[in-house]
């Protein structure tokens, strides 16, 4: 059948461990506007789509939407896609890693259930008195020394930007850990203080085109 070009979604909270209560909430969603929350759920593939589209239901960001389900022409579907940004080809130059283009960090914790720590290029750019650079800086900086270890891992829907992945040694995690300390915004040193281990870094590179 034809894709909608609207589709009226119920959602509602999203509680795994009974039987939530809460009020349904009702909202109009444009076809493309469903399919980009879709994708941030199941990334660029197609069949996996289709299904959801099909079983009409998907949870995202703790809610649980719902609707009519429906049977998308592969075609059509596959032409809607083709307007969302795509995962690069190993070949295609553009997957190398760009300092300057980074916008986003996100430094995990090997430990399963830890939240990753959110560094913000605007916020960690920030220099404190007297310092000669920021912790925004010192970031970069180790990605750069470890310019072939920083690997591309795909394209995030959610966050809207190719994101690339650096495995830290123990000398780059406890360097990362001493720059916190001292370079770092107030609101940052909490959290590496407390976070354990420093597993990896992912940066995340808002796509050009």
């Amino acid at each position: 059948m034809r894709l909608p070009e609207t589709i009226s979604v119920k959602f509602t909270e999203e509680d795994a461990e009974y039987v939530s209560v809460r009020p349904i909430r009702r909202q109009t969603f444009r076809l493309r506007e469903l399919v980009d929350m879709i994708l941030t759920v199941t990334g660029r593939d197609a069949a996996r789509i289709r299904q959801i589209l099909r079983s009409g239901t998907v949870v995202y960001h703790f809610f649980r939407y719902s609707w009519q389900g429906f049977d998308a022409d592969p075609a059509e579907l596959a032409a809607l896609l083709a307007e969302f940004p795509a995962d690069l080809p190993p070949a295609d130059p553009r997957r190398i890693f760009d300092a300057a283009g980074c916008s986003l960090a996100l430094i995990e914790s090997p430990a399963t259930g830890r939240a990753p720590i959110k560094i913000e290029r605007a916020a960690a750019e920030r220099k404190s008195l007297f310092a000669s650079r920021s912790f925004w800086d010192s970031l970069l900086s180790i990605a750069e020394e470890s310019r072939n270890a920083v690997v591309y891992v795909g394209y995030s829907y959610g966050l809207r930007a190719d994101a690339y992945r650096l495995d830290l040694s123990e000398s780059q995690a406890s360097a990362l850990r001493a720059n916190a300390a001292k370079l770092a915004p107030r609101p940052l040193r909490a959290p590496m203080a407390g976070m354990g281990i420093l597993g990896k870094v992912i940066f995340l590179c808002p796509r050009k085109s």
